[in-house]
């Protein structure tokens, strides 16, 4: 698998090896106790380790060291969104068992099969493989967007799966608190757009399972498919806009899973990438939307990306991370405000 780093069996960070092996003999038939792991890079807030007991292999996930913030890592909500959507149209990987019990590893976790594809984190990654079959992964991605927000929540068990009524207003409450318990500098733009927003939430467009980060990175792919949608740590039921809107963020600022001041050099950014254009008028035509309000859910999205990267930047700060890239992760934050107070001027509302 590309992109993971080898670590010794008693020295892998966040991990409890020998409890794990325990744990995972008990879960999983035919599980060895004694079982090796490494960290995979890319993720930027719940950790993902590769684990094996010579025979198997599976993967694990967890919360991040350090700095966590009530429900932004939530092991059970993307265990319980994966195992309902097992039998949907969506990719995702068949889940095995989870744990809330913080004595096996350190902190709850669940465990999942490792899926076969690629995580596409870079422009220079997809131009190796040519524009068309970049517009053609790109595509996918977007229909599989559509597709997800196509799912009825009652039918694959999650009608109580989030509270949808006042999603947008909780929204808007929830990433402010968030980025006040992380912010380290002085953020006048944060005010301002929080204000904004706060005084003229609309009404939801529509109820659906909304992921939450949903980009191409957070995405395996194999033979130019989607076989794989990973990192539903912030999967609720919602506005479905809100994953469109914070989807076209991260292209226009290029940030996923690595930051860098230029745009260009993320995944989004390669030739033969669908265009924002497109990117709307393929979802709407799969989704039918009503994208009157969509500067509000702009302006929300960036301020949203803002926080998540200003609680990155803290816990950089603080020697809290694992992987490269957090010294980068502040830097877009001043950039996103303004951004997010831009999108307002263009609400149609």
């Amino acid at each position: 698998m590309a992109g993971v780093n080898s670590a010794h069996r008693d020295a892998v960070v966040g991990l409890d090896l020998d409890r794990l092996g325990a744990w995972l003999s008990a879960a999983i038939p035919g599980a060895g106790t004694r079982v090796t792991a490494t960290l995979i890079t890319g993720g930027r807030s719940n950790l993902t380790y590769l684990v094996s007991d010579g025979r198997g292999e599976w993967i694990v996930r967890r919360p991040p060291l350090g700095h966590v913030l009530a429900s932004a890592h939530d092991m059970g909500r993307e265990y319980r969104v994966m195992t309902a959507l097992c039998d949907t149209p969506i990719p995702v990987p068949r889940t095995f068992g989870s744990c809330d019990d913080p004595g096996v590893v350190g902190a709850p976790f669940y465990v999942m099969e490792r899926v076969e594809g690629t995580s596409y984190h870079s422009a220079a990654e997809l131009e190796a493989l040519g524009a068309d079959r970049t517009r053609t992964i790109s595509t996918r991605l977007v229909e599989t967007l559509g597709a997800l927000h196509r799912v009825v929540p009652g039918d694959v068990g999650l009608a109580d799966f989030g509270r949808p009524e006042g999603y947008l207003a909780r929204q808007v409450a929830r990433w402010k608190k968030q980025l006040d318990g992380s912010r380290t500098r002085d953020l006048p733009d944060a005010d301002e757009l929080h204000s904004r927003v706060a005084a003229d939430v609309p009404a939801e467009s529509a109820v659906g399972i909304v992921h939450g980060d949903f980009r191409l990175d957070n995405m395996l792919i194999l033979d130019d498919q989607v076989t794989a949608v990973l990192d539903w740590e912030m999967a609720t039921l919602g506005d479905p806009l809100s994953d469109l809107a914070l989807m076209l963020v991260y292209k226009r600022f290029g940030v996923g899973a690595s930051i860098g001041p230029d745009p260009r050099t993320a995944a989004s950014g390669a030739p033969g990438f669908v265009s924002e254009s497109e990117i709307i008028e393929l979802y709407c035509a799969i989704t039918d939307c009503d994208l009157t309000r969509f500067g509000f859910y702009l302006g929300l999205a960036a301020y949203k990306l803002a926080a998540v990267l200003e609680g990155i930047h803290y816990r950089y700060l603080q020697g809290q991370t694992v992987g490269e890239g957090f010294d980068r992760a502040g830097l877009l934050v001043p950039d996103l405000l303004e951004a997010g107070l831009e999108a307002l001027k263009d609400d149609r509302g």
